[in-house]
């Protein structure tokens, strides 16, 4: 077992699946110092498993008040920096949000690849003054939700219910026993590969904002590789 600050981060090994790396991370705690190093912790135990595990990330709790209470640019830049790592990682990674989620558990759900809500779920979009919180969830929701639904968010906050964030594909199930939830997912993406994942991955994100012909020779290159792949799976050993 591994540990992150304040046993943030547990390292689960699964049998013959891989390892399940658990980071639980609550909206509530502002100190984004542990919540670095327990995400940072398991991006590094998921890259030296090179495409084999799969990432959970707990979140709950929600600031009950402003955001910046303690924080420094240098703190935000760094949990921001963890927070892209993950989102890129070689592994597929799953959220499951419980009870109010904002702050750093909100932060971390958005940059996640499968997202599970408990039925009383909500996400909190958490508030700086009167305005929503500028870090990058702005930016991640700005790209996820439609443009009038940012723009209040933004301007006012506010909580989504787990059902209206499974409408606005924020979350992609709702569920009144989330650990089977999470346990059937988990046996849905174990035998697929990270680093293949990783790949779709990259492409689906590049596709927003790249032209036709400057994508298809990245898409060529991972065609290739996909077909390099399943050759050399059906070679005999």
């Amino acid at each position: 077992m591994v540990n992150g600050g304040s046993n943030m981060f547990t390292d689960v090994s699964v049998s013959g699946d891989g390892d399940v790396l658990v980071v639980r991370i609550d909206g509530a705690d502002g100190r984004l110092v542990d919540h670095t190093a327990a995400v940072a912790a398991a991006c590094d135990r998921a890259e030296d498993l090179d495409g084999k595990a799969i990432v959970v990330v707990q979140a709950a709790g929600a600031p009950a008040g402003a955001r910046a209470g303690g924080l420094t640019v240098k703190l935000v830049s760094k949990w921001e920096q963890a927070l892209r790592r993950l989102e890129r990682l070689p592994a597929a990674t799953i959220a499951v949000a419980t009870g109010d989620c904002g702050g750093a558990a909100l932060d971390a759900l958005l940059v996640t690849d499968l997202r599970i809500a408990g039925e009383s779920a909500r996400l909190v979009l958490s508030t700086e003054g009167d305005l929503m919180w500028p870090g990058m969830s702005l930016y991640r929701l700005s790209r996820q939700l439609p443009a009038g639904v940012v723009r209040r968010a933004a301007l006012f906050g506010g909580a989504l219910t787990a059902n209206e964030a499974r409408d606005l594909h924020l979350v992609h199930e709702v569920s009144g026993d989330p650990s089977a939830a999470l346990a059937a997912a988990v046996r849905r993406v174990a035998a697929g590969s990270g680093t293949e994942l990783a790949v779709r991955r990259q492409l689906t994100s590049e596709a927003q904002s790249v032209g036709y012909e400057d994508a298809l020779g990245v898409h060529l290159a991972a065609c290739d590789r996909a077909l390099r792949r399943a050759a050399a799976e059906a070679t005999p050993a």
